[in-house]
């Protein structure tokens, strides 16, 4: 590892039924790979049956909080772990989300958008669906509901913020348009007070690029939008994965400092490599 770990806010529990592991191993991983700090961010339940087959049901909030918070208690002196959740942003679930949100008390909430409409665009069995839309339209309209999730002030940080890019469909080359959408999005983070999240993930997706692309956080960075870190992992393995390759783009616009949460407050952490 070239810097000093930084905490790891993304990762996920069976309960969402596309992840693997117990709490207490991606904690025992964190260890072993020298982080300090975590965090478990389950995908939040949603009203209405939205999206059901890809997050935890209401009534397994509870058991979700009762592991992290028992692994948090027991490994307290070795590692810290931060109790957050991944609620969506899905235009008429607000009202909901911020019941759920108002009922614990969280280490940090990251918003994340997984639809556009009815179309969850980062689903493999949706993927065809890419064959039928206009593909500046839909990164318009996806980074414009990353907008509007930063706006509610509901979230402390925006997870991966180009999902969009999943499976390799890129906007035209020097759109206007998409730059116009990225730099409203990230205007809206920055009046929001909110942070921007630098993820791995994509990593192991077919893009095979960082979440966000470099455009973006160089804009970010000299907008002084600030960056936490996430490896969005689905099994205990992936904890950590790509730190260092994020790391570098963020050192490479500037960025000096990452952020961690305690209680929905910030603290920031410099970027130091290892001598």
């Amino acid at each position: 590892m070239k810097y000093q770990p930084i905490p790891d806010y993304h990762m996920h529990t069976p309960r969402c039924n596309h992840a693997v592991g117990e709490v207490r191993e991606y904690a025992e991983m964190a260890i072993q790979r020298g982080l300090q700090e975590i965090g478990m961010s389950d995908h939040s339940p949603m009203p209405g049956g939205f999206d059901a087959a890809w997050r935890m049901d209401l009534n397994e909030l509870p058991d979700y909080l009762r592991e992290v918070e028992s692994v948090r208690d027991e490994f307290a002196a070795k590692l810290t772990v931060r109790v957050g959740l991944e609620a969506d942003f899905h235009p008429g679930t607000e009202e909901d989300v911020q019941m759920m949100i108002d009922g614990y008390a969280w280490d940090y909430v990251m918003g994340s958008v997984h639809y556009i409409g009815d179309w969850a665009f980062d689903n493999p069995d949706e993927e065809v669906r890419w064959e039928q839309i206009n593909i500046e339209d839909a990164y318009c309209d996806y980074f414009d509901l990353v907008a509007r999730s930063a706006a509610t002030g509901m979230f402390d940080s925006i997870g991966h913020p180009d999902l969009i890019k999943k499976f390799g469909q890129r906007a035209p080359a020097g759109s206007k348009r998409v730059d116009k959408a990225e730099s409203l999005m990230l205007e809206a983070v920055k009046a929001s007070e909110s942070v921007l999240e630098i993820s791995s993930a994509g990593l192991r997706k077919p893009v095979g690029e960082i979440y966000p692309h470099s455009r973006i956080v160089k804009k970010a960075a000299a907008m002084g939008v600030p960056f936490c870190f996430g490896s969005d992992a689905h099994a205990p393995v992936e904890v950590g994965h790509g730190m260092d390759a994020c790391l570098d783009v963020l050192q490479s616009y500037g960025v000096r400092e990452v952020v961690a949460f305690e209680k929905r407050q910030r603290r920031m952490i410099g970027i130091r490599e290892i001598r």
